[in-house]
């Protein structure tokens, strides 16, 4: 096997452990809809089990489809994005080092850590030893809506749901389990606003936004897009998803003239390429 063809099947083993498509027998935690009268009912039962370092689950064969198109929220596996989104991580990192185009790989929105996983395997398999790969993220689960400066998210409850707060503790445990957590791993917990503007990223090669809500989209690319450089790569993870977050990317583009199409990835994955030479604005 070459070095080429190793390190290819290292990134495909990647991809299914990190989706869990490598194990179809999985078992998810039993998790009624948070607000709802089963909710309501199991949650003394949840409290009672935990403290025994015991849950309830229920077999879940693995769908072939939803794993492909990420449309689960997995029990284990350290993504939700699916197996196509991946693949669009992998070929934005391919192409921005084939051609090397300078600066960072960035995501903001975690959850568990897979798709900056994936980023740093990717950076492990190019044997690229420069680009750092940036984890922004609250660790807090998502904001409740700031509907006088965000009115598009009002109708926005993914504030409520407890399985989208995971610590960083726990990102850095699952960046350690694949050999990942290095110094070319940093963190900028905290919210968005907070963090952002004031991150010490030079310049941004991939930009990955998986916030969900109009406000965190917007706050995203109001602070990192000047500091992507032309030829890098713009991944919005949730444009077909939450409409806010469509309304962000689009209002963000038309404020900013950006007039390079859309490239759709799945049901949900929309990127973009900045143009532009070295030394001149980006015309978008």
């Amino acid at each position: 096997m070459t070095d080429r063809s190793a390190a290819d099947a290292y990134v495909e083993l990647m991809k299914g452990c990190l989706t869990r498509s490598l194990f179809p027998e999985q078992h998810e935690p039993l998790r009624p809809a948070p607000g709802t009268w089963k909710q309501r009912a199991y949650e003394p039962v949840r409290r009672v089990l935990a403290r025994r370092g015991l849950e309830l689950v229920r077999a879940t064969p693995a769908d072939p489809t939803a794993v492909e198109d990420g449309r689960a929220w997995p029990a284990h596996a350290e993504t939700m994005v699916g197996l196509r989104r991946l693949d669009a991580i992998a070929d934005a990192v391919r192409t921005l080092d084939r051609e090397q185009v300078p600066g960072d790989l960035v995501e903001t929105g975690v959850w568990r850590g897979g798709s900056v996983i994936f980023m740093r395997a990717l950076l492990r398999a190019l044997g690229d030893r420069d680009r750092v790969v940036w984890v922004a993220d609250s660790f807090q689960g998502l904001p409740k809506p700031d509907v006088g400066r965000w009115p598009a998210d009002a109708s926005n409850d993914l504030w409520k749901h407890d399985a989208l707060a995971v610590s960083q503790e726990q990102v850095e445990r699952n960046f350690a389990r694949y050999g990942l957590l290095d110094d070319r791993v940093r963190f900028l917990p905290g919210w968005f606003e907070d963090t952002l503007p004031s991150a010490p990223i030079e310049r941004i090669a991939l930009l990955r936004l998986d916030g969900d809500m109009y406000g965190s989209t917007m706050t995203a690319l109001d602070a990192l897009y000047p500091k992507l450089s032309p030829g890098g790569i713009v991944i919005v993870d949730d444009y077909g998803a939450y409409p806010e977050c469509r309304r962000a990317t689009d209002d963000f583009r038309r404020e900013h003239g950006i007039d390079v199409p859309l490239v759709q990835t799945d049901w949900t994955g929309v990127w973009w390429r900045r143009p532009g030479d070295e030394g001149q604005p980006a015309g978008g």
